[in-house]
């Protein structure tokens, strides 16, 4: 007799976390959509700070009941400390205490084709007309101390730029440069006089709310694009680098 398949491995889609109600509810969302993407997988949310349940306690739940392969997918655009430290160190810590459970971790969303069409989409969805030579975008993201993860932001706004007929600077809400003021101010110096915002986040929240304002109060009546959200083309990207790290731990069983 043919033995049945093995169950795939439960998904845990692992999100930063806030404060802010919006965001969780958008990521709680989104693993609704990868459930009707993916009939039958266990997915489950998971969050680094500020919301419920943390890594750790998503971990440990699903040993308890039995599992002992997870795969977690950072819902994150950038490889930044979150990726590159926080979430190896507290899986880490996990699999020290839970030795029989394996957790390996696919890379992070990045800027995938997908994610930076939706991007645009919904920048578009603003009326930005982005053939307009006059108008100057601001694609927003998070920023971080870790400059590569910036220099994927200012790439996706150099191919923009490129592509499309409009002007376009990267800014960042934190820890990086420029921020929304001063790529407002490049912006207009080479001949933008008309403005609109793109998001480079996932969920609305304090940081999105944060380049709003910033861009209301620097370009009066810019167009701001909503974040990337509880989209089926995010789903797809999950769902994408789910199976490439079962893919890359498979190879190194």
């Amino acid at each position: 007799m043919t033995p049945a398949p093995a169950a795939a491995p439960p998904l845990v889609a692992v999100a930063h976390g806030s404060r802010d109600p919006r965001s969780a509810a958008t990521v709680r969302a989104l693993v609704e959509t990868i459930r009707t993407r993916r009939p039958g997988l266990d997915v489950r949310a998971a969050f680094l700070d500020l919301s419920e349940p943390s890594v750790p306690d998503a971990l440990e739940a699903l040993h308890t009941e039995g599992h002992r392969h997870v795969v977690a997918v950072p819902l994150l655009l950038g490889r930044a400390y979150h990726a590159r430290v926080d979430l190896p160190a507290l899986i880490d810590d996990v699999t020290r205490r839970l030795p029989r459970l394996r957790v390996p971790v696919a890379d992070v969303l990045g800027a995938d084709p997908q994610l930076e069409e939706l991007a645009l989409g919904r920048l578009a969805g603003t009326g930005a007309d982005l053939t307009d030579p006059a108008l100057g975008v601001v694609l927003a993201a998070v920023g971080s101390s870790h400059s590569a993860a910036n220099d994927v932001v200012a790439r996706i706004a150099q191919r923009w730029q490129a592509r499309h007929g409009c002007l376009v600077s990267a800014a960042f809400a934190s820890a990086a440069k420029p921020d929304v003021p001063a790529a407002v101010a490049r912006l207009r110096a080479l001949g933008a006089r008309r403005f609109a915002v793109a998001s480079w986040f996932l969920a609305p929240g304090l940081l999105p709310d944060r380049i709003q304002a910033l861009a209301e109060e620097a370009a009066p009546g810019a167009l701001v694009a909503e974040p990337l959200g509880a989209e089926a083309r995010v789903a797809e990207v999950v769902l994408r680098r789910y199976a490439e790290a079962l893919g890359a731990a498979a190879r190194t069983a």
